[in-house]
């Protein structure tokens, strides 16, 4: 465990929390805390979801704004290079990973919480990609990340403007997936992983690895990546039980081993 960021696991969830006060500002050290984390989660066989939090007041204000204004461009080169490449790796857990974002994700905080596949936010959130005000760009995925996700214009108005988006708003351009009052935001996001803590976890990898590659990949390639990943299935004691349950049963009633 980190001093600023720790992973607890409890029936299947595993929570990386984020505890960097006042805003769990994103430093070298909480970048490179995340990286260890991001690959114990995916290491781990009892974690089989994540959630991502920063506690209930704030999610993530950004990078360390101090820290970063007194480095020369070597240093920030390396920097943004270790900050990209964690964020890299925690997009690339290969299990369902839900951000809980509550407060503010601002710039890399936001950046942070583009890597999860899931985005449960409470209804007094501000996100936004504010480093244009600070005569700088997004460094981390936030023109790339957030472009896939909700398209070019919308991402270059968030982007040109540094503007903070409102829970309401960014729910509406896809930036959030669900927003609840702000008391309930980690619970929310521990049912939404909680659901997948004694699924099928081969075959969630496969989804995540299909509909993440795929959209690196022209169509036609793609849809072969799609096809190999679905027929590699057939190799699993949950695609054995899975079918069986089904046939037997009926859907919705089978019991995964996870391997």
């Amino acid at each position: 465990m980190g001093e600023f960021v720790t992973l607890e696991v409890k029936d299947g969830v595993g929570t990386v929390r984020l505890d960097r006060p006042p805003v769990n500002a994103l430093n070298a050290q909480v970048t490179a805390e995340l990286a260890e984390l991001a690959k114990e989660a995916t290491e781990r066989d009892d974690v089989r979801a994540v959630i991502l939090y920063g506690g209930e007041k704030t999610f993530a204000g950004g990078a360390d704004i101090k820290e970063m204004a007194t480095r020369t461009y070597p240093e920030i080169a390396k920097f943004g290079a270790n900050l990209t490449g964690t964020l890299a790796a925690i997009a690339n857990i290969p299990k369902p990973v839900v951000a809980a974002i509550t407060g503010y994700a601002l710039g890399g905080g936001l950046e942070l919480a583009l890597t999860a596949d899931w985005r449960v936010a409470g209804d007094n959130v501000k996100v936004g990609q504010p480093e244009i005000q600070l005569g700088v760009i997004p460094g981390a995925g936030g023109t790339q990340r957030l472009a896939r996700l909700i398209g070019p214009s919308k991402t270059k108005d968030i982007v040109y403007t540094g503007r903070f988006v409102k829970a309401e708003e960014a729910l509406q351009l896809g930036i959030v997936d669900q927003v609840v009052a702000p008391d309930d935001v980690y619970a929310a996001a521990h049912k939404w992983a909680s659901q997948f803590a004694n699924g099928p976890a081969v075959a969630l990898r496969a989804a995540k690895a299909a509909i993440d590659g795929g959209l690196d990949m022209d169509l036609p390639n793609a849809l072969k990546l799609e096809s190999h990943l679905f027929a590699a299935l057939w190799a699993t004691q949950d695609q054995q039980n899975g079918m069986k349950s089904f046939i037997e049963n009926g859907p919705g009633k089978a019991t995964f081993e996870g391997k």
